[in-house]
């Protein structure tokens, strides 16, 4: 049964804004040029066009059980045990891409800030807000998510001043090598957009759903934004060769930048980053709570939120990671992604269509 607690049109874009803009940002550039090179930047469009009319079908599917989540709405179609198996398929994404996510904003966070605090001394430390935040219902997050969208629209800002050392004939030609590099790129901007599929979850929630689809498509043309100005700012401060040598080149070329009264810019960014950072990761972990408190017969997700963060702190604490067991769970996380957030929906919504077809032709 959905809750009364009811999110704004604002809070609905916010919400799938802020899941995409987790920490693929941070490497974007970089990953784009070793497939594309500087005409990396066409395959954010190609990506963002792809995801908008995903996005799209998503919606049209969610107005065939506009009351529920995708959960109720396998349950009305294909019975209890679609819908039992439907929140295990969710569960699993969503805890995975939280895990993910999670423990590469802490090996970050190590890397630049805290280099000799232990990675499970930032996964404890990071629980105790998370908790305090997921635990309340979906409206506490998109009041979050848009508290953190103007708190920090102001970083987009900044990548504008290393452009004074920019080299703007690096982007050309365009289209350099064909198009076969792009759309490979294409896939990997493509994982940059996933958060988009949360939208199976939180239409129902929305006040105002018949402005769902024009929510969505604001949503994922922010993103778009962001992306293409990090993105074009980084290959125009970069050579083509020596943007690959920077794992996180979206934070190195803030190194430039001086101030009488600051030292080092990029470590005030990026702490302020680590907020943009915890609206992606937040409501993954709400949805895995929510898919498993539906399974278990609950309501109140909140003793299933603190077993995810106890599993989290133990697993560190047992298996100590790094960036390159992350970026193996990243690319399973990303193969997956692709089946839940594009075909999946996309089956679902010929499933209807054909429904519909032979409702219709029945009725005549």
């Amino acid at each position: 049964m959905i809750s009364n607690k009811k999110i704004t049109l604002m809070q609905y874009i916010f919400l799938i804004h802020g899941v995409q803009m987790g920490v693929g940002v941070l490497t974007l550039p970089r990953e784009l040029a070793e497939k594309a090179g500087t005409d990396g930047w066409i395959a954010i469009i190609i990506s963002w066009l792809l995801t908008t009319m995903a996005s799209l079908i998503i919606i049209q599917v969610m107005k065939k059980h506009p009351n529920g989540t995708i959960l109720d709405l396998l349950n009305h179609y294909f019975g209890k045990a679609a819908g039992k198996a439907g929140a295990i398929l969710f569960a699993f994404y969503f805890g995975l891409l939280a895990h993910v996510i999670f423990i590469r904003e802490a090996l970050f966070i190590q890397a630049w800030i805290l280099p000799r605090t232990k990675v499970y001394v930032i996964i404890l430390l990071l629980s105790i807000p998370s908790y305090l935040i997921v635990r309340g219902h979906i409206n506490i997050l998109g009041r979050y998510a848009e508290l953190v969208f103007f708190m920090t629209l102001w970083t987009i800002i900044i990548y504008l001043f290393p452009l004074k050392n920019a080299e703007w004939l690096h982007l050309l030609p365009v289209l350099k090598e064909g198009w076969t590099p792009i759309l490979t790129a294409a896939k990997t901007a493509l994982f940059s957009f996933i958060g988009f599929e949360t939208a199976l979850f939180f239409y129902p929630f929305l006040q105002k759903k018949e402005k769902a689809s024009m929510g969505i498509i604001i949503a994922n043309s922010i993103s778009l934004l962001a992306f293409l100005v990090i993105t074009i700012a980084a290959f125009a401060f970069y050579s083509p060769d020596e943007i690959a040598i920077f794992n996180e080149p979206t934070i190195e070329m803030l190194k430039v930048l001086e101030f009488k009264f600051i030292e080092r810019l990029e470590i005030v960014l990026f702490s302020f980053y680590l907020f943009v950072m915890s609206t992606t990761v937040l409501p993954f972990m709400f949805l895995t709570v929510f898919c498993t408190s539906r399974l278990a017969g609950k309501q109140i997700h909140r003793g299933h939120l603190a077993w995810l963060l106890l599993i989290e702190v133990v697993y560190v604490v047992l298996f100590p990671p790094n960036l390159d067991q992350n970026a193996i769970l990243q690319k399973i996380a990303k193969q997956y992604s692709l089946i839940t957030a594009f075909a999946l929906p996309l089956c679902l919504w010929g499933f209807l269509w054909v429904q519909g077809l032979f409702k219709r032709r029945a009725a005549k």
